[in-house]
């Protein structure tokens, strides 16, 4: 996702408990932010920097009126949940959770404070939110990918790279949990193109580096967006032109 999208995202949709009581005499405000990703992770702190950024122009300056909380989970799902924890104490007005694991870390806190996330595969079959056009419950937010999207991807890597034969689609279960719901449109978009689909769940990039070092001529590979392997984008694109995997 994009810095510009991102602003127009969350900068405008985090506010909303807090813009409801902005007439009313002037109090701080607190405000919880979980991030997935690793603290030195460029892209998810020029996220974080947007919020701050449109947050400073709907009126709401830290020191005055805000405080802001953030925590950086590094791709681990236990410090999530112990941050989870630590925020929720602080009796935020509102939390903002990036990645699926730190939203579902953030409901097993709370299912009181309202929170919204970004960056989540599936809120629905994840259980956070009952439908897109009725979340219910204290939670809310975007997704900017579902899963049909697998299968139009493939049909796009066949289109780039004809003899591509077989596909590794690659997860890493412990912060992927969505994954399964993904995995049938790729199947099946994998069969009507005679390509062979090859799920391979990985924990760790040593594990990464065997799957690519080993892969076959006229293969491709699918990385699964979560954490994992956004927080280690550019050793994975280095493995896989490293060994000419398509990816």
């Amino acid at each position: 996702m994009k810095r510009r999208e991102f602003i127009t995202l969350i900068g405008g949709a985090a506010v909303w408990p807090l813009a409801a009581q902005a007439q009313q005499a002037e109090r701080m405000r607190r405000l919880g932010v979980l991030m997935g990703w690793p603290e030195s992770d460029y892209k998810a702190q020029s996220w974080v920097a947007a919020l701050r950024e449109e947050l400073r122009k709907l009126g709401w300056t830290e020191g005055r009126n805000i405080e802001i909380d953030t925590r950086w989970a590094a791709a681990d799902v236990e410090p999530m949940k112990r941050f989870a924890k630590e925020l929720v104490s602080l009796q935020p007005d509102l939390m903002v959770t990036g990645s699926t694991p730190a939203t579902a870390a953030m409901l097993q806190q709370t299912r009181i404070t309202p929170i919204i996330f970004v960056l989540v595969a599936d809120p629905v079959g994840s259980g956070f939110v009952v439908s897109y056009p009725r979340p219910g419950g204290n939670v809310t937010g975007f997704t900017s990918i579902e899963p049909t999207m697998t299968g139009k991807w493939l049909e796009l890597l066949k289109e780039i790279a004809p003899r591509v034969a077989r596909v590794v689609f690659l997860f890493n279960p412990q912060t992927a949990t969505y994954a399964q719901g993904y995995l049938n449109p790729f199947k099946a978009a994998a069969a009507s193109l005679g390509v062979e689909a090859i799920v391979a769940p990985i924990h760790d990039m040593p594990e990464v580096e065997f799957l690519i070092s080993t892969s076959e001529p006229n293969s491709g590979l699918f990385v699964m967006p979560d954490i994992f392997t956004e927080s280690h984008r550019a050793e994975i694109a280095a493995l896989a032109a490293r060994y000419r995997v398509l990816l």
